[in-house]
């Protein structure tokens, strides 16, 4: 099974291994080397060479023998060898195609055990790759033994740590809340066991997830769970708070999925239009090409605010800035509208000069240039005409280019396609040609 394909291993990918002390031992002699430390460090090499080559099943066959390297009494060194062997052999594990769950949960019960240094974080990622596998009560297990550990004083990176298995208890708490619920949607009859047993997991997952949404971070997992539960029993106020909290809280990193979540949710509970522009301006200013762009405007122009269809030019033309919304129709739809809007003003050109600002040395040049006339007449027609009435509202002289210039690419393709029609004779020496060269490529 490739685990990767589902998701990415979060904990090999998120947290450094001591690279230049295994550079070090990969590359050449340490001192007070004996000749069992060449050895491991030889076979840590062939490890190395077979890993580059995905020979997944040589490579499972020299970390048995590498495994021995944990009766070594040297000081320190059992902790590398063991982050080491825990590191590529979760590696082997998830490339290797006949890894089973029990192969999994042998490894990583063996390397938890090997060490006290990585043992939380073991058991989480062992936590995580249960419940990627939909074994969420052993994920729960997991993470409850992982939760109780102690070993010598408790360090702020410990304290983090037992903060964030904490915090995925609760996520998993949230994932039986959700199997309760199915079950009791499932029957027309109540259930007053079945609903005790899920306001019981709803309190459980509750107290863990406010607790690490505390701490500055990404949480967006987490929020959402919570969320959907204070959705399910009607505590909207409590949703909303909690959202604005994760969205607005200047202690948290810039998020944009925060303000798309407060938005959804308080679009979806009809919330005053003034609130969501709010919402929404600031996901403008975090993310201007953002999917919900298009919405934006929309709200905007719908909005009764004298200024606002300004702000929806801005947030027009912002999206055309970048080439993945370039060709969209529905943006230039949206831009002919606001003209025909703007044009009913008599400062409109002073307004559209003003949200042009920087642009106006190259934006004619990118979106109506001979090469996009060619382009949007080929391609889409309808778009070409929207183009046309937007640049003939302040640019004729351009219009009268762009669209002469789509004309007549439309005229030649169609031409073209006349004479073949009138002529098929060179269509089928094309294609007995191109047949004739599949062949001598099978040849």
């Amino acid at each position: 099974m490739n685990w990767n394909a589902d998701c990415q291993p979060g904990l090999i990918a998120q947290h450094q291994c001591p690279t230049s002390r295994m550079l070090l031992w990969l590359n050449g002699k340490t001192p007070r080397e004996t000749g069992f430390h060449k050895t491991t460090r030889n076979c840590l090499q062939h490890i190395r060479e077979v890993l580059l080559h995905h020979k997944w099943q040589d490579a499972a066959e020299y970390m048995t023998s590498y495994s021995q390297t944990l009766e070594d009494t040297t000081a320190n060194m059992p902790q590398l060898y063991a982050e080491i062997i825990w590191r590529i052999g979760t590696e082997i594990l998830h490339h290797h195609p006949d890894s089973k769950l029990e192969d999994y949960n042998s490894f990583y019960e063996r390397v938890k055990h090997s060490g006290v240094k990585h043992y939380l974080k073991v058991c989480l990622e062992h936590s995580f790759h249960l419940l990627v596998n939909g074994q969420f009560e052993d994920a729960k297990l997991q993470l409850s033994i992982a939760e109780s550990w102690r070993y010598g004083k408790q360090s702020a990176g410990q304290s983090q740590r037992i903060r964030l298995i904490q915090a995925y208890s609760g996520f998993l708490d949230y994932f039986i809340w959700c199997d309760k619920k199915a079950t009791a949607s499932s029957t027309d009859e109540y259930d007053a066991a079945v609903n005790q047993e899920m306001h019981s997991y709803f309190r459980q997952s509750s107290v863990n997830l406010k607790e690490i949404m505390k701490l500055p971070g990404v949480w967006d997992p987490f929020v959402l769970s919570y969320i959907d539960m204070l959705e399910f029993y009607n505590d909207h106020e409590g949703a909303v708070k909690v959202l604005n909290d994760y969205a607005y809280d200047n202690s948290f990193p810039p998020n944009p999925n925060a303000h798309v979540y407060l938005y959804r949710y308080m679009k979806k509970q009809n919330h005053p239009l003034k609130k969501i522009l709010k919402v929404l301006k600031i996901l403008h200013t975090l993310v201007p090409s953002h999917e919900l762009m298009p919405e934006y405007c929309s709200l905007l122009v719908q909005s009764e605010n004298e200024g606002d269809l300004q702000k929806a030019l801005g947030v027009v033309l912002d999206l055309l800035d970048y080439s993945s919304w370039r060709s969209n129709l529905d943006v230039w739809n949206h831009l002919m509208n606001i003209i025909k809007r703007l044009r009913m003003k008599k400062q409109w050109l002073k307004i559209f000069a003003e949200e042009m600002g920087y642009r106006k040395d190259w934006w004619l040049e990118i979106h109506f240039s001979t090469f996009q006339a060619r382009k949007d007449s080929a391609e889409n027609r309808e778009l070409l005409e929207v183009k046309s009435f937007v640049v003939g509202a302040f640019c004729p002289r351009y219009a009268s280019m762009y669209c002469g210039v789509g004309k007549a690419a439309r005229k030649g393709v169609t031409s073209e396609a006349r004479k073949a029609k009138r002529n098929p004779k060179p269509l089928r020496n094309i294609r007995r040609l191109r047949r004739e060269r599949g062949q001598q490529s099978q040849d």
